[in-house]
């Protein structure tokens, strides 16, 4: 009997014919965003064959791309949370109160555009630090946490406004810098907010696969006592995350007051549960530990696809809402068969940014 040595058997491995392509392959399927790269792909094929040139036409593009932009940039951070193990129901109040803040300061009471884009983007964090300090220092689960910070921070924008403004809606006119960085539109289409998602996008994606923070909150979304077993800051690592999330809905408040040239204290209520079913078409577990900022990208892009493209159709929008659900659940569905597979070739496979 001849016995093959350990040097030798990576060398014949490597040479049975076709093991390379098939190991690529294997290791493709195992990627945390290759179910949301199907739907997306799908939705995107299904949409032109049945919404036709106007769909594929520069404006089609728009459409959806607009809508994308301003829930990727929430549902990035949203999505970090959630691969750490966490929710944050909070985003649309923080998006209604940023709005509000900076329509109110800079439009009603006639103050800097800057101050009005400082406090409004304040409001965020702040919020999102008051999160992060409950969730962390009382052990109440976050869907709970966040909620009431939903229900509470919506009630005292509403409050507020009709103190001071006597109002729910405020206008504004920004200075051509505000307009120019936050609410132009590119090509008289895009909103420059695609921008802002894809520097907030390459940025988070950079830190998850290259910096050992992004290592630590898949540790802390994997397994949490573990992580701070071994020296891991999980509840500093939370809090930052959450401030993260309320700073990206801040962020899309003060695009869309810019942009709308005002503020009305019911924007942003869409995004809570939108945000969430993006990431998780985008193949981030709600357990946590599994994910990737490319996963987010791609399940944001299939959410607003299906909501834009449904009206190319022709089609009653109410389809939009069905389909939306069949995708989350065979996301859901997918996303644990794609994440056994990971688990099957060793940790490194569910960091990929």
């Amino acid at each position: 009997m001849t016995v093959q040595s350990p040097d030798t058997a990576p060398v014949a491995a490597a040479s049975t014919p076709g093991s390379s392509s098939e190991r690529s392959l294997r290791d493709m399927t195992r990627r945390p965003e290759v179910g949301a790269l199907i739907g997306t792909l799908g939705v995107f094929v299904f949409f032109a064959i049945f919404g036709g040139a106007e769909f594929l036409s520069s404006a089609g593009a728009a459409s959806w791309l607009n809508v994308a932009a301003e829930l990727g940039i929430i549902a990035v951070p949203v999505g970090l949370l959630m691969i750490a193990g966490e929710l944050d129901l909070s985003v649309g109040s923080v998006l209604a109160a940023s709005s509000m803040t900076l329509a109110i300061v800079s439009g009603h009471w006639g103050g800097p555009m800057i101050l009005g884009i400082l406090l409004a983007l304040t409001i965020g964090v702040a919020t999102g630090l008051v999160n992060g300090l409950i969730v962390t220092r009382t052990n109440v689960p976050s869907f709970v946490v966040t909620l009431a910070t939903l229900a509470a921070l919506a009630g005292l924008t509403l409050g507020l406004s009709r103190v001071i403004t006597g109002t729910t809606s405020v206008g504004l006119k920004p200075d051509p810098t505000s307009k120019a960085l936050f609410g132009t539109l590119i090509s008289g289409q895009f909103e420059v907010a695609i921008l802002w998602w894809i520097a907030v996008a390459g940025c988070v994606a950079w830190m998850l696969q290259e910096t050992r923070y992004g290592n630590w909150i898949f540790a802390v979304g994997g397994d949490k006592e573990s992580a701070r077993a071994t020296g891991i800051p999980t509840n500093k690592v939370k809090i930052a995350l959450y401030v993260g999330s309320g700073f990206g809905a801040a962020l899309v408040g003060v695009i869309q007051t810019i942009l709308y040239n005002g503020a009305q204290v019911a924007n942003g209520q869409s995004f809570v549960f939108n945000s969430i079913i993006a990431v998780v078409i985008g193949g981030v577990l709600l357990t946590g530990g599994y994910g990737s900022v490319i996963g987010v990208i791609l399940g944001t892009l299939t959410f607003a696809i299906v909501n834009q493209g449904i009206y190319y159709t022709g089609w009653n929008s109410d389809w939009a809402s069905l389909i939306l659900g069949i995708l989350l659940l065979v996301a859901v569905l997918m996303n644990n068969t794609f994440r056994r597979l990971a688990l099957s070739s060793g940790p490194r496979s569910q960091r990929k940014a």
